[in-house]
């Protein structure tokens, strides 16, 4: 097991690539905090990780509100005694600029603040893990897009900002930046065959993503395998920002 005793945080964890990073983490042995806005599906996550034989809490957590952020990384040492690894996934697609700034950017400042300040004093480091996208690294041009893609290239500043940071403290810092992936976010997209086709058109390997592709990648760099990488996009996305 390669995350065997490690505790994690991971938000946005009720559904998608927040849920399936939650349960390929606890598969590897950690022991997971489900933090989540929906009680309901973040509560089954936790549920789901224990009766699979892990070990995992629910704390329910709105990432653009601060205090809760903070609280959700007390809520895990204190009920598992540390922190090892942080993934800052929730967010939202959304035309709202306010809405859209305190979730998918302020929520990631709050997350690798209060990670990172947890990890640092401790002497066994850590990982932090901000979910981007390929629209923090391009634009797209949709209307109503704006918001989204300034703040995933937001996300890519941070994770290199906290990334210099706190290197020498130990704690890495990188960001995965996935391309369109079957999730809820993207369902009123896909729900639509000509949009899906698209989308497959664009991506040179003809299709979207799967949300385990993406916690794989999640791994990777919670593990001791990404040791020397720290301030990193890590691209998962079919190939579609090398057209």
């Amino acid at each position: 097991m390669r995350l065997k005793d490690k505790v994690a945080v991971v938000t946005g964890a009720g559904s998608g690539i927040g849920r399936a990073i939650a349960l390929e983490f606890a598969r590897e042995g950690a022991k997971v905090l489900v933090a989540e806005l929906d009680e309901s599906s973040g509560r089954a996550v936790a549920d789901e990780i224990v009766t699979t034989g892990g070990e995992a809490r629910f704390q329910r957590c709105d990432v653009a509100r601060e205090e809760e952020v903070r609280a959700a990384v007390q809520a895990a040492v204190e009920a598992f005694g540390r922190l090892d690894i942080m993934v800052n996934n929730a967010g939202v697609a959304q035309p709202d600029w306010d809405t859209t700034l305190a979730i998918n950017l302020s929520g990631v400042y709050y997350g690798c603040k209060h990670a990172a300040e947890t990890m640092a004093p401790t002497g066994r480091g850590g990982s932090i893990i901000n979910l981007a996208s390929v629209l923090g690294l391009v634009g797209i041009g949709m209307e109503g897009s704006d918001p989204y893609v300034a703040t995933k290239h937001g996300v890519v500043g941070l994770t290199r900002n906290f990334a210099v940071a706190y290197a020498q403290r130990g704690v890495r810092v990188n960001c995965i930046n996935p391309g369109f992936t079957e999730t809820p976010m993207i369902r009123m997209l896909t729900e639509v065959e000509a949009i899906r086709q698209q989308l497959e058109a664009q991506t040179p390997m003809g299709r979207l993503g799967r949300p385990e592709e993406v916690a794989k990648a999640a791994l990777f760099l919670a593990s001791d395998d990404s040791s020397f990488m720290t301030g990193a996009p890590l691209v998962i996305d079919g190939g579609w920002t090398a057209r």
